[in-house]
């Protein structure tokens, strides 16, 4: 299975691991139908986990390589790094800031069915797009074979990502259905969410093969994407335990099995 997967082309490794994280978002949409709601303890450790795996993918999967790139192309390691970084953050704050500003103009108590699922899918699908391209972005790099950049930690990065999407499919379909509408329709609108990662994560392998140039840059920027999402998102959410002891050491965790699989089998 590894060899068939390691002869196919950048691109269709990167579709094939985003419909893997597209599919763990489904599976979170899918607690709709078993559960109207799901153990704290149990969520917060895999968030906790999803934040340490992440934090250590943006270094070593992404910024590491992000700064060999730039010295092997003549540019200026800590200026590609710090635009990329902060563009990517910039991404998912205006994301945020879109949201708020249409959630305060029209309120979830007096929208329509519609509305309040729009409203939903769109805050988590904003999330979804930079992280469908930092998967799509570890995989297009392996083109070029530089260092940092392993079939390895590309895998991780997408099993990191896909362990945070469980929470946000069911971040979707939960609500929704303790809003009136049917499991289906909850599952359906869950899952929809996660559909724009293929699409993005195809969308980042080819333009780093295709302009090798962008690689850098494009390598900050998933990292600086991921450390949004970890930073305001994941830690906070799993800080909310009242074991947070516990929560931050399933995050070393997390970063400590990311760190072994890039350092040791990379």
């Amino acid at each position: 299975m590894i060899s068939w997967f390691t002869e196919l082309s950048y691109p269709i490794q990167a579709l094939i691991a985003t419909l893997f994280t597209w599919g763990i978002t489904s599976l979170g949409s899918t607690i709709v139908f078993c559960f109207k709601k799901v153990n704290k303890n149990i969520m917060d450790a895999m968030l906790g986990f999803a934040a340490g795996v992440m934090i250590a993918a943006s270094f070593f999967s992404l910024l590491s390589p992000a700064i060999t790139m730039a010295e092997e192309l003549k540019l200026i390691p800590w200026v590609v790094t710090a635009v990329g970084i902060l563009l990517g953050g910039l991404l998912l704050f205006a994301g945020d800031k879109v949201f708020d500003i249409i959630e305060a103009k029209k309120s979830f108590t007096n929208s329509s069915s519609f509305k309040r699922c729009l409203m939903l899918i769109v805050s988590i699908t904003l999330h979804n797009i930079p992280e469908g391209l930092a998967v799509g972005v570890a995989f297009g790099s392996l083109y070029y074979g530089i260092d940092g950049a392993t079939l390895s930690s590309a895998y991780m990065l997408a099993l990191g990502i896909g362990i945070q999407n469980f929470p946000e499919g069911m971040a979707v379909s939960l609500p929704l259905r303790r809003e009136g509408l049917s499991r289906t329709k909850s599952f359906f609108y869950g899952q929809l969410s996660g559909i724009v990662e293929p699409i993005s994560g195809v969308i980042g392998a080819i333009l780093v093969i295709k302009v090798r140039f962008l690689l850098p840059y494009l390598l900050a920027f998933a990292a600086g994407a991921m450390i949004y999402v970890v930073v305001e998102e994941l830690i906070p959410e799993s800080q909310t335990n009242k074991k947070k002891d516990l929560m931050a050491f399933f995050t070393l965790i997390g970063f400590s099995i990311m760190m072994i699989m890039d350092i040791a089998l990379g």
